[in-house]
């Protein structure tokens, strides 16, 4: 958006917000008393905003019991300092350490601690003690013990914050109550815990950090961080509920405004600007600066053009403005550099944030700011093909949140773009047909801001094919999705490295989707991101399906810069071409821990069956000669592994001590378990075998090459985090995730590891017959993989070197490029399939495709006259002439429609051959004969 018309959107906002703000007309945020009449007929209309009303209201009616016959109920379990009275309070980095000095009211206590991960339980409302205050701190139930302990703030989590959130929830919806019914019960009831809290906040200053470490520039009034002051929203949307209530009651309200301006004024000089926490600041800035009149009615001049001005146009060292923050966005996809996660959470804050806005001025701000749509739909690029995203980084397996579509769904109707409504609209549909989604509302927003019904459209009418391609690369976290097939066949790669915020250190990491599961999965994040277990494993290489040099290759994790380049990839990213058979990525990266040169490609190829396969080919070496270690790691989901030699022969594995930091290694090698080994040079196969109740057995079989003297170990690594319901069967998600490793006493580049992996369910064909791994003696960076279909007639051979460079040639066959994959058939009599890619030259079965200039992609496949090819640059094409038929013809198409055809011509150097030159590239081209 240009900064000229970014400035006119932020004048039409403010006018038209200060013209409500003179007004002075409450409520605003969410709903306004014109819009009350068409919103109660709603509610009595549609049944999922009934419910959520009635559920609110009948939540309440205990609560309000209480307070019939105890007015102090509620507010007496507030966490105050009740006896205490402390306005300042100390902090020892990311925890409490005490509090001091004297209010002539109770102040709000702080937070215990950054840190959530606690061994005590948080008590229910009702077990909260009355005006608790005691200087041996928080009497706490312990989880593993169930014993009362009294415990330092420090060591409690959340309890403190979170339970004043649980109150200041209930009063916000007595207060909405309040405006929906009448009834002035409901404000009675909200109204004195309010102003309690609020005096009491007005009193108590921002925290001091005794330790001046980076605590001391991100803490909230009442949380360590600002962008967990959730608090801030229960709060604006109960001073806006019972705005007329408070004027009508003739409460002073200078307090209260104090506090949300204070809060306002934390927010914007506290925090980090150029992550997430930006935009979930902005979310808080956004709930006050609406609800806050004109600055003209402020001494201070701090109202809503102030604040609403630091959200969208002003940015500071510590808040950087919304027009300024959509540019952290890749502008030509449309990813947050944040894993998965965060992404598509920032993405509904976003959402919230201009939903909210565009409430208040009517003037369609999702057009104003188009990347806030654009991101939400490129988030469908993340999914695996259960619905689910990717785990890399900090992320877990979930679901998209519906919430994104339906806002998107909303600002649709409320501006008639119909087509684009029928889409999302109907993808929400089918989430709530097919079980995925619960549609009902939870909160405010959702009551509010969602249409009342969606479109409920046929599969048939909904093309996803814009929203998910082949291949999907993002640079700016450093991943590259591959997909093929669909439904229970469908098949999914996902190659990470680390970068971006939320990143972990994970060298060239893969996940792995194969028969409904994220069977090679990631782990996730640790207990906490203060936790052991998160700095030491789950953080680190051990964690991830990658390759560990040394025992050693590490980085910082979190915010990290250490990605992988994009060397080659099929398709490009974003493209959905003719041919539909292979896809690849080539990526490389230096381990900087070990400076080691690293390279993955790996390749999902269709079987003549509807399961694909996958070829993963991972080379290591240290950039210095001499003694070095590698480890291939690989974990799957299941119950069992089994591994076996070439002759299928079961292989005792022993137990050892070995993958432990008492030998050498990572900290992380600690957290496996059940180790054991072998030694074994063949070629083996592994099996992991998922079981689960509700389906037959799952199986992921492993095609592994191999090396002398490599060493097999079969291990059990922690639960991985990643998984949720519905990316993993329910029987292993809090299980140990079975592990094989690969581990080579020498460089893994000229002799890589090789993996076929191959996916297959019990009672189904296991497209796979066998697999054998040869090099050429000559060319050593060459890797030959042969794979026999089920059939025992069809071979796939693939031919793989290190680079575009590299030269792969014995009798009858020259590769002068990086891949080649010929499906033969018949005892290689007939080539079924011919792919290369990063080809510069390739001699094989009468064929010879010579480069114009560029390394070149082509691909061809038979048909019943002939050959669909194609090709992404100029390139000359000697084809075998036919045995029968005419001369061969050529036709060539742009867009679908035919543009040109021309006949072959003889090759004068070699008669039995046909020539065609193709000057450009063409998706498809036809040659007939």
């Amino acid at each position: 958006m240009k900064r000229k018309e970014v400035w006119i959107s932020a004048c039409i906002l403010f006018v038209s917000i200060i013209v409500t703000g003179q007004t002075t007309e409450h409520p605003r945020i969410y709903v306004t008393d014109q819009e009350k009449e068409a919103f109660v007929e709603s509610v009595e209309n549609v049944e999922w905003k009934k419910e959520l009303v009635d559920k609110k209201r009948k939540r309440l009616e205990k609560y309000m019991t209480y307070w019939e016959n105890d007015p102090e109920w509620l507010v007496s379990r507030l966490q105050m300092n009740w006896n205490t009275k402390h306005t300042k309070v100390f902090l020892k980095g990311g925890d409490f350490s005490h509090s001091e000095g004297k209010a002539p009211v109770a102040t709000v206590r702080y937070s215990g601690t950054r840190d959530w991960a606690t061994d005590y339980e948080r008590p229910k409302l009702e077990d909260v003690q009355l005006y608790f205050d005691d200087s041996r701190g928080l009497y706490l139930k312990h989880k593993e013990t169930g014993k009362m302990e009294w415990v330092h703030p420090s060591k409690s989590g959340f309890a403190i914050d979170k339970i004043n959130e649980q109150i200041m929830e209930l009063v916000s919806d007595a207060a909405f109550l309040y405006w929906l019914t009448g009834e002035q019960k409901y404000a009675d009831f909200a109204a004195p815990v309010f102003f309690t809290y609020m005096e009491g906040m007005y009193y108590r200053d921002a925290p001091i950090d005794l330790e001046k470490s980076e605590q001391a520039n991100i803490s909230g009034l009442a949380t360590f961080e600002v962008i967990h002051e959730g608090i801030v929203v229960s709060l604006v949307t109960t001073y806006d509920f019972l705005f007329n209530y408070f004027k009508t009651n003739n409460k002073k309200l200078d307090t209260s405004v104090a506090v949300l301006q204070k809060w306002g004024d934390q927010i914007i000089n506290k925090g980090i600007p150029d992550n997430n926490w930006n935009l979930f600041q902005a979310r808080f800035l956004t709930y006050i600066g609406l609800v806050l009149e004109g600055n003209q009615n402020y001494k201070n001049g701090k109202g809503q053009e102030y604040f609403l001005d630091h959200t969208f146009n002003i940015s500071t060292d510590r808040q950087i403005a919304i027009k300024e923050s959509l540019l952290v966005y890749d502008q030509e996809n449309a990813m947050w550099p944040e894993c998965a996660s965060y992404s598509v959470h920032v993405i509904t804050t976003f959402l919230r944030i201009f939903t909210l806005l565009d409430h208040a001025t009517n003037a369609n701000e999702f057009a104003n700011y188009p990347m806030v749509e654009k991101a939400a739909l490129a988030s469908f690029q993340y999914l695996f093909p259960s619905g689910y995203m990717v785990g890399f980084g900090d992320s877990h397996h979930k679901m998209l949140p519906p919430e994104n579509f339906e806002l998107l769904v909303s600002n649709y109707k409320k501006y008639g773009q119909e087509d684009k409504e029928k889409l999302i609209s109907g993808l929400l549909s089918q989430m709530v047909n097919d079980g995925s989604y619960d549609r009902k509302a939870k909160d405010f927003f959702e009551l509010f801001f969602y249409t009342d019904n969606l479109i409920d459209s046929n599969s048939e009418d909904i093309n996803t094919d814009k929203l998910i391609s082949p291949t999907f690369y993002a640079p700016n976290v450093s991943m590259v999705n591959q997909r093929m097939g669909d439904a229970e066949n469908a098949v999914m790669a996902s190659t990470v490295g680390s970068f971006g915020n939320h990143a972990h250190a994970n060298g060239i990491s893969l996940e792995l989707y194969a028969n409904n599961y994220v069977l090679g999965t990631d782990m996730g994040r640790g207990s906490s991101y203060w936790h052991p277990d998160h700095r030491e494993f789950y953080s680190r290489f051990p964690a991830h399906n990658t390759v560990v040099v040394d025992g050693k290759s590490d980085y910082a994790a979190m915010r990290t810069y250490f990605p992988f380049k994009l060397e080659n990839v099929f398709p490009k990213s974003g493209e959905r071409p003719s041919f539909d058979k292979v896809t690849f990525s080539k990526v490389s990266f230096v381990e900087p821990k070990t400076v080691s040169e690293q390279q993955r490609f790996t390749a999902i190829i269709a079987s003549n069956t509807k399961k694909p396969y996958v070829i993963d080919v991972f080379r290591s070496k240290k950039q210095k000669e001499g003694k070095q270690k590698h480890e291939y790691i690989y974990h799957n989901l299941g119950q069992s592994l089994d591994v076996f030699d070439a002759k299928k022969n079961l292989l005792n594995t022993v137990p050892t001590d070995d993958l432990s930091s008492q030998k050498g290694d990572l900290k992380g090698y600690d957290y496996f378990m059940d180790k054991s080994k072998v030694v074994n040079s063949g070629d083996i196969q592994a099996i992991f075998t998922l079981k689960s109740s509700e389906s037959p057995d799952n199986f992921m079989k492993m095609w592994v090459k191999g090396s002398e003297n490599q060493t097999l170990y079969k291990v059990n690594s922690p639960k991985s985090n990643a998984l949720s319901e519905g990316s993993a069967p329910k029987e292993v998600l809090e299980k140990p995730i079975p592990t094989l490793i690969l581990k080579r006493d020498e460089a893994a580049w000229k002799n890589p590891f090789a993996v076929i992996f191959n996916p297959f369910i019990e009672g189904e064909t296991n497209p796979i017959a066998n697999v054998s791994f040869s090099s050429l003696k000559e060319y050593p960076n060459t890797q030959i993989i042969d794979v026999l279909l089920n059939d025992k007639t069809t071979l796939d051979r693939t031919v793989l070197n290190a680079s575009e460079s590299d030269i792969a040639a014995k009798e009858g066959f020259y590769q002068k490029g990086l891949l080649s994959i010929l499906r033969l058939t018949n005892n290689e009599a007939d080539i079924e399939f011919m792919f290369l890619s990063g080809m510069e030259k390739f001699e094989s079965h009468g064929w010879d495709i010579v480069s114009s200039g560029k390394p070149f992609s082509f691909s061809i496949e038979k048909t019943t006259n002939g050959y669909a090819v194609s090709n992404d640059n100029p390139i000359t094409i000697n084809m075998p002439l036919p045995k029968e038929g005419s001369q061969p013809e050529i036709q060539l198409f742009e867009d679908g429609e035919l543009v040109a055809g021309r006949k072959g011509t003889t090759n004068r150097n070699n008669s039995g051959q046909v020539v065609f030159k193709l000057s450009k590239g063409y998706d498809k081209i036809l040659i007939t004969y």
